[in-house]
């Protein structure tokens, strides 16, 4: 831990991609560290609305990202996961699951991770029928009826990449009406193969070795869906909780100003970890170049003690 870094940045999504491009371009010494690359935005499926790219896919799209990192040569330590972080004095001391490091300043982009519908079988089919990426395994239940839990974005563009290889596919939304993209919604309403549960909620999920199908109450009525996938699109939760020293909002949101500044100072915040409005790949980015300018500045800025 002798070594100390201009800049760390957590995370290696969008933002964070983005952040050490333009960290690599202000010649900063820094280090990224992150338990994967490309994020939310990996998980993604068609993609139709980031600029310069009329169609793209979520995977596709991270790896530009990380090409365009990699040709920095930009040092990475993957997997890694921060597990505290600590002002000391000038510097900031970061923990991980692995080693403790040193900085100047800190950016923040760690993003977030699907939120969970704690209900009976969710837990004991996870990777058995019940997953949190239609990207990710979705091609596994190719000719299988499926469910998909939610009414957003998130839902919707799973939707819409299963009602392409599943005969059946239910949404089962626990609002009145579907909160989505009206694109997306339009291109869902449409399909025959899709029907829409508004105003349900999941009961439990059942099944024998693998999910058979799930309960849900729709009007204090019980309905059981023979579904052999189970995709649970409900929402996303920060990636924030190593990050306690920092003012967050009742969702846990990292709170940030309009320069990606933290209630601390020296670091920064950027992406969907934080309480910037809509959660969205190009704003992320768009944050990640913010918040590594706004560092930037603060490094010129402040003259730091030799250790």
């Amino acid at each position: 831990m002798n070594k100390v870094y201009d800049l760390i940045i957590l995370g290696a999504g969008p933002a964070g991609i983005t952040a050490s491009v333009y960290a690599a371009r202000k010649k900063l010494a820094f280090l990224v560290i992150t338990v994967d690359v490309g994020g939310q935005a990996a998980l993604s499926g068609d993609i139709e609305n980031y600029t310069g790219y009329q169609f793209i896919t979520g995977p596709d799209l991270a790896l530009k990202f990380q090409e365009h990192m990699d040709s920095f040569g930009i040092e990475v330590t993957m997997p890694e996961g921060a597990r505290e972080i600590v002002k000391l004095g000038q510097l900031i001391k970061t923990v991980t699951d692995k080693a403790e490091y040193l900085s100047k300043s800190l950016i923040i982009a760690t993003g977030k991770h699907p939120r969970q519908l704690n209900v009976e079988g969710e837990k004991e089919y996870k990777n058995k029928g019940v997953t949190y990426c239609a990207t990710c395994d979705g091609p596994l239940f190719r000719g299988k009826k499926v469910v998909i839990i939610g009414g957003g974005n998130s839902a919707l563009d799973a939707t819409l990449q299963m009602m392409n290889i599943s005969p059946e596919v239910h949404i089962v939304n626990i609002a009145s009406q579907l909160t989505g993209d009206p694109v997306m919604i339009e291109k869902v309403k449409s399909s025959p193969a899709v029907k829409i549960w508004n105003n349900s909620e999941v009961e439990k999920i059942y099944g024998d070795t693998f999910v058979q199908g799930l309960q849900i109450k729709q009007h204090d009525k019980i309905f059981n869906l023979d579904v052999e996938g189970v995709f649970i699109e409900i929402g996303l939760i920060p990636n924030a909780e190593f990050a306690s020293c920092l003012e967050q909002n009742k969702w846990g949101e990292i709170m940030v100003d309009c320069y990606n500044k933290t209630s601390v100072e020296g670091i920064f915040a950027a992406g969907d970890v934080t309480n910037v409005p809509e959660k969205q790949i190009i704003i992320a980015c768009g944050e990640g170049s913010k918040a590594c300018l706004t560092a930037f500045k603060y490094l010129s800025t402040h003259r730091f003690l030799e250790k």
